[in-house]
């Protein structure tokens, strides 16, 4: 079982993905292939992204940093079609009492059905910041939960017009199981109910690293 911290330490290295994508609304299907490098957050790395959503003094944001894993990506898609799409970002996973600290929001919103579990006292859950979104450009944020008994982060994002529950689960420490859920947002206050996408994947970790 991998604790939180371990979790990111076991997501560093190179990383091969075959995904499959099902348009919902559409009924069509598309293949990928991803190659990305995940590498551990530096401290400065950290402070950066913490400051975009909440400006501190350095003797502010240092405090309960160390508790806030996080890693840089970047990757490079090829779909079955021939398009490419490269990206490079960065991630921090910020557990809730350490965001209180921040006075980051971390109320949740109104989750979908996708993103619900029973609360249990080895359930983690958190604000998830990015300085770059996947489908929109700009910094944004979401939630996130990791369940250590299943080795399995899960990232929720509201998007203006999407709301994308992204998932990914270690069975083995060089294999994980990627999944993501994408719903049409609702309007404001109203909980995601129309599915727009699902993706399967399976990822490979490089042994040569």
């Amino acid at each position: 079982m991998l604790s939180f911290s371990d979790f990111f330490i076991a997501c560093a290295g190179t990383w091969t993905t075959d995904r499959t994508y099902h348009y919902v609304l559409d009924g069509e299907v598309e293949r990928s292939y991803t190659e990305f490098r995940a590498m551990p957050l530096g401290s400065a790395d950290k402070q950066r992204i913490l400051s975009r959503f909440a400006p501190l003094d350095e003797q502010q944001a240092t405090a309960g940093r160390d508790r806030c894993p996080g890693f840089a990506i970047a990757f490079e898609t090829r779909s079955e079609t021939g398009e490419e799409v490269s990206m490079s970002l960065k991630a921090l996973f910020v557990p809730d009492d350490v965001a209180r600290h921040y006075h980051l929001n971390s109320t949740p919103p109104h989750l979908p059905l996708a993103s619900r579990y029973p609360k249990d006292s080895e359930l983690i859950e958190g604000v998830y910041l990015r300085n770059e979104g996947y489908s929109e450009t700009g910094a944004i944020a979401g939630r996130f939960t990791y369940q250590p008994t299943r080795q399995t982060l899960e990232m929720t994002t509201y998007y203006n017009r999407s709301v994308a529950v992204d998932q990914m689960r270690f069975v083995s420490p060089e294999l994980r199981m990627r999944t993501i859920v994408t719903y049409e947002r609702p309007a404001d206050g109203e909980v995601p109910t129309v599915i727009d996408l699902m993706g399967f994947g399976v990822e490979r970790k490089s042994t040569t690293d």
